[in-house]
């Protein structure tokens, strides 16, 4: 066969020429090293070398599934400033984006007729205390008419009549002084709710926040409950989520959820955490859905919250449970099952069957195949082959 080749080779250099003889002989030699590649992979295979893998414990954890529910940030108070009295509008101190502090004044009616009301009921009311005063005299003087009537009883002088007379003159006088206080009463509630009215002409802001909305301007006539501006207290916020029903079993008020900002602004979302503060006990027929309120810790917020901004709410798919898992890189699928390799604790490695029930996070869950503490090969697992040696990146977990 070798004497064959150089006679072939011979004829090509005579044929033609040295230049395309070069080429040719390039051409031959490619060809003849791709006949040995077989037999050195065979070789390889068939050696004593040891190939390195990396390693991974197969262990119990918990399994937390999530799944992400879209909500909403839903400010705690939200709403209208309504005029608690009527009359035109004489001021109006807020604008649009304005922040208002509680009790603030807000707009001011005009208030003349109210304060004149005020003063008028100031008098009746100091007319009613007057009217008791001489009242509760005339019961003091008909009393002593009285005595001195008493006193004459034993004298020749006493008229009985006169007596009885002054009797019912005291009970008369007692009877106009209930009415006189009774008037004092009537006037005092009365300047009571005057001064109320005026100072209603004032409105203020229920609660601190931002102005949103301005419902009427100078001039305008507003009557009682009629909105004035429209306010939002963006420093108090909760997030509300329309969870499926058959998800609520894993969240109870206390328990601690993760979330995620829609349109902060910022390119990297951030992870922050709410905890469950109420579960709706109402159902939606159509989507099956019931709403869940979240407190978020409120100084973890950007500045540029918002009410109504879009959150991602990550929800525990049910009630967390001990898991015997092994990580994802193991596995391996051949003749459509599910194996991975085994390392024993003489560094050769088995081919086990195993049978995986659900995902959690990087690791699946192992119903039947493994225990707790035995070894799988993630990396470098795809060349192996049962019964092969190898080496581990970690060997103190193979004497485990």
């Amino acid at each position: 066969m070798t004497c064959c080749f150089l006679d072939l080779i011979m004829f090509l250099k005579r044929t033609y020429g040295p230049p395309l003889f070069r080429a040719t002989m390039r051409i031959l030699f490619v060809l003849a090293g791709l006949n040995f590649l077989p037999s050195m992979a065979l070789a390889a295979e068939n050696g004593d070398e040891t190939q390195l893998v990396k390693v991974d414990a197969v262990r119990r954890a918990p399994l937390k599934q999530r799944f992400p529910v879209i909500g909403r940030l839903v400010a705690q108070k939200i709403g209208e400033v309504s005029a608690r009295t009527s009359g035109p509008v004489a001021k109006i101190n807020v604008d649009v984006g304005d922040r208002v502090e509680k009790d603030q004044i807000v707009a001011v009616l005009v208030n003349d007729t109210h304060y004149w009301q005020r003063e008028l009921r100031k008098a009746q009311a100091l007319e009613a205390k007057a009217a008791l005063k001489t009242a509760r005299a005339q019961i003091k003087f008909n009393k002593q008419e009285l005595k001195r009537l008493e006193k004459l009883q034993t004298s020749a002088a006493f008229s009985q009549a006169r007596f009885e007379d002054k009797r019912q003159e005291v009970v008369q006088a007692e009877s106009a002084a209930a009415q006189a206080e009774a008037a004092v009463l009537s006037a005092e509630a009365t300047l009571k709710l005057a001064e109320i009215d005026l100072y209603v002409t004032d409105i203020r802001a229920p609660y601190g926040g931002v102005v949103t909305k301005r419902h009427t301007e100078v001039g305008a006539f507003v009557a009682l409950g009629d909105p004035v501006v429209s306010l939002i207290d963006n420093d108090h916020l909760e997030i509300e989520a329309d969870v499926p029903a058959e998800r609520i079993s894993g969240l109870i008020p206390g328990t601690v959820v993760s979330f995620t900002l829609s349109g902060n602004g910022s390119r990297d979302e951030k992870t922050l955490n709410a905890t469950v503060r109420a579960v709706v006990p109402q159902e939606d027929p159509l989507s099956r859905t019931r709403i869940v309120r979240f407190t978020p810790n409120l100084q973890t917020l950007p500045e540029n919250t918002a009410s109504g901004q879009s959150v991602t709410v990550s929800v525990p798919m049910g009630k967390s449970r001990d898991i015997l898992s092994v990580h994802k890189d193991a596995l391996l699928i051949r003749k459509n099952k599910n194996v991975v390799f085994i390392v024993k604790p003489d560094m050769t490695v088995e081919l086990r069957q195993i049978k995986l029930g659900e995902t959690a996070g990087g690791r699946f869950e192992v119903l039947e195949g493994l225990r707790a503490g035995e070894i799988t090969v993630v990396r470098g697992n795809e060349r192996l082959r049962p019964g092969q040696t190898v080496r581990t990146t970690a060997p103190q977990d193979i004497a485990r």
